[in-house]
C-alpha cells in the first residue's frame, strides 16, 4: 500500500471534518437559545424578546446554511476516499447515518424554513413549536452522527463474518446504546451550548461597549450566562465520563492523553504540565497532581492505569494471537464447505485479535510471513503521536474552566448586580468569542487522532481503509476543498460581521431617556 495515499486521505478528511465542526457547535447551541428566547416572548408578549429571537435566529440561519454545505461533502468522502472502510463496516456505520438523514436532518431542514417564513403566517404557539422542533432536529442530528462515531471508538453489537469478509451488525440496540455514544453525545452537545453562550455573551458585550442595543444585549447576556454556566459545568462532568469510558475501552488513548509511559501505582497522578518525548519514552519537566488521573480513568483508588510501554507489550501479544486467527481465516476461505471444525473453533477463539494482525499489512501482503521485528513494529504502531493529544487535551480543559469562570461572573452580575458589567469584563467576553471553537477542535483531535492507527478501534487499521487513489488525485481534491472551504469561511465571517454590525431590526422603539439612563450605568470606574 502507498502510505502517501493513506496520509493524504487522512489529511483531507481531517481538514473537512475540522472545518465542518466550526459550524456544528454554534448551530446546536443557538437553536436552543433562540427557542428559549421565543418561549419568553410567547409567555410575556414583550416585543424586546421578539426582537432578540429574530436577531439571534438570523445569525443561526447563516451558520446553519454553511454547516449543511460543508457536512454533505464529508459523507461523500466515505465512498471517495475510504471505500474499503465503507465496504468492511458499512452495514453498521451506515445505519445511524441513514437514520440521521431521514429522521433528524429532514426534520431540521423543513422546520428551519417554516421558522423563518412563518412569523406572520403561524400563530405564536405554532411558531414556538416550530422553533423547538428545529432545536430538536439539530440535536437529533448530532445524536445519530455521534452514535456512528462512537461505534468506531468502541465497536459493539457487531461481529466479523469470515465468509463475507465484513463486519455485520448483531444488535442495533447495542450500537444505539453504546456507552461511549451516550457520553460523547451529551459532552458534544454541551460543548455546543457553551460555544453559543460565549458567542452571544461576546456579541452582546460588544454592543454594550459601543452603547448600542442595550436592552437586547443585557437580556441576551442574562440568558446566555445562565445557560452557558449550566452547560460549561455539564461539559466538565461529562468529560469525566468520557475519560472513564476511555479507561475501559481505549486504554492506549488514555495513556497518550496523560503521556504515561510506565504503569504507575494506583491511583495515578495527573500531569498538569510536561514535555512528552516519544523517542526517549519520557515526559520531561512533568508537574503532577496526585490521584486525579486515577480517579478520572478508573473511579477508584486501587485500580491501575496501564502505561504506554505495557500496552505496547499487550499489543504485541495480540498481534501474535491475531496471526493465528488470520491463518485459520485463510484456511476457511480456501475451503468453505469442508473446513475442519477445529479450524473454525481456532478462528473464533482468536478472532477478537484479527485486527491486530492486519496492522502487518502495512509492511507485507501476507501477515503470516512477518518477522519478529515486523511484529514488534506493528505493536509500536498502536502508539499514537503523544504530544498533539497531550497538549490538545490540556488546552481543551484549560479553556473549559475559563468558560465556567466567565459565565459564572456574568451570571452573578446579571442576577445580583442589576446587569451592570465592568468594561474589562465586557472586553474579555469579546476577546473570548473564538475560544470555544479552539476548545471543540482540540476535543476533536483528542477523540479522533487519539484513535490512531485504527479507523475502527482494534478492528480495522486506518492504512487498510482507503480507496485505490493516486497521490495526484488526492492533492488535486485537497486543493479544491481548501479553495472551496476558504471561500465559504470568508462568506460566513463577512455575513456574520455584517449583520452583527447592522444589529437587530429596530422594531422596538426605546426612548432617549431610557437609553441614557442605562448607558450611565456603565460608569468609567467600572
Amino acid at each position: 500500500m502507498d502510505i502517501g495515499v493513506v496520509e493524504l486521505s487522512r489529511l483531507q478528511f481531517a481538514m473537512t471534518a475540522l472545518y465542518h465542526f466550526l459550524f456544528v457547535p454554534l448551530t446546536l447551541g443557538l437553536s436552543i437559545l433562540v427557542a428559549i428566547m421565543e418561549t419568553v416572548y410567547v409567555m410575556t408578549n414583550r416585543p424586546i424578546w421578539r426582537q432578540m429571537t429574530k436577531f439571534w435566529g438570523l445569525l443561526f440561519g447563516i451558520n446553519f446554511a454553511m454547516g449543511v454545505a460543508t457536512g454533505v461533502v464529508m459523507e461523500f468522502q466515505f465512498g471517495m476516499n475510504w471505500s474499503y472502510y465503507s465496504h468492511y463496516v458499512g452495514d453498521i456505520f451506515g445505519a445511524p447515518l441513514a437514520i440521521e438523514g431521514l429522521m433528524a436532518f429532514f426534520l431540521e431542514a423543513t422546520f428551519v424554513g417554516l421558522w423563518f417564513f412563518g412569523w406572520d403566517r403561524l400563530s405564536k404557539p405554532a411558531h414556538l413549536l416550530v422553533a423547538w422542533l428545529v432545536a430538536l432536529g439539530s440535536n437529533f442530528s448530532a445524536l445519530w452522527i455521534l452514535i456512528a462515531n462512537a461505534w468506531m471508538q468502541n465497536p459493539v453489537g457487531a461481529e466479523f463474518n469470515p465468509l463475507t469478509m465484513r463486519m455485520e451488525m448483531t444488535s442495533f440496540f447495542d450500537v444505539m446504546f453504546n456507552t461511549v455514544a451516550q457520553a460523547k453525545f451529551v459532552h458534544t452537545v454541551s460543548a455546543g451550548y457553551v460555544t453559543a453562550a460565549i458567542f452571544v455573551l461576546g456579541v452582546s458585550s460588544w454592543y454594550i461597549l459601543n452603547g448600542r442595543h442595550i436592552a437586547l444585549a443585557r437580556r441576551s447576556i442574562a440568558v446566555a450566562s445562565s445557560f452557558g454556566l449550566a452547560a460549561a459545568l455539564s461539559v466538565v462532568v461529562l468529560g469525566d465520563e468520557s475519560g472513564y469510558d476511555a479507561g475501559l475501552n481505549q486504554k492506549m488513548k488514555l495513556a497518550a492523553i496523560e503521556a504515561m509511559w510506565e504503569t504507575e501505582p494506583a491511583p495515578a497522578s495527573f500531569t498538569l504540565f510536561g514535555l512528552p518525548d516519544q523517542e526517549a519514552r519520557e515526559t520531561k519537566w512533568a508537574v503532577h497532581v496526585p490521584y486525579v488521573m486515577g480517579l478520572i480513568g478508573t473511579r477508584s483508588l486501587t485500580e491501575e492505569i496501564p502505561g504506554i510501554n505495557q500496552l505496547e507489550q499487550q499489543a504485541e501479544r495480540r498481534v501474535r494471537s491475531g496471526l493465528v486467527a488470520y491463518d485459520a481465516l485463510m484456511t476457511i476461505r480456501e475451503d468453505r464447505e469442508a473446513t475442519d471444525p477445529e479450524i473454525r473453533q481456532t478462528f473464533e477463539k482468536h478472532s477478537d485479535d484479527l485486527g491486530y494482525a492486519m496492522l502487518l499489512r502495512r509492511y507485507l501482503d501476507d501477515p503470516r510471513q512477518a518477522t519478529d521485528e515486523q511484529i514488534a513494529q506493528a505493536a509500536e504502531d498502536t502508539i499514537p503521536h503523544v504530544w498533539p493529544i497531550f497538549w490538545a487535551f490540556r488546552i481543551m480543559v484549560g479553556l473549559g474552566f475559563m468558560f465556567i469562570a466567565l459565565t459564572a461572573y456574568f451570571f452573578y452580575r446579571s442576577s445580583f448586580r442589576g446587569g451592570v458589567f465592568p468594561r474589562w469584563a465586557l472586553g474579555a467576553a469579546v476577546l473570548m468569542i473564538p475560544a470555544p471553537w479552539i476548545a471543540v477542535e482540540m476535543g476533536w483531535i483528542v477523540a479522533e487522532y487519539g484513535r490512531q492507527p485504527w479507523t475502527v478501534d482494534g478492528i480495522l487499521p486506518t492504512a487498510l481503509s482507503v480507496s485505490a487513489l493516486s497521490v495526484t488525485e488526492l492533492l488535486l481534491t485537497i486543493a479544491g476543498f481548501a479553495a472551496f472551504y476558504t471561500t465559504l469561511f470568508l462568506i460566513e465571517i463577512r455575513l456574520l460581521l455584517k449583520y452583527i454590525r447592522k444589529g437587530p431590526h429596530e422594531d422596538v422603539q426605546l426612548t432617549d431617556d431610557w437609553q441614557a439612563r442605562h448607558r450611565a450605568r456603565l460608569t468609567p470606574a467600572e
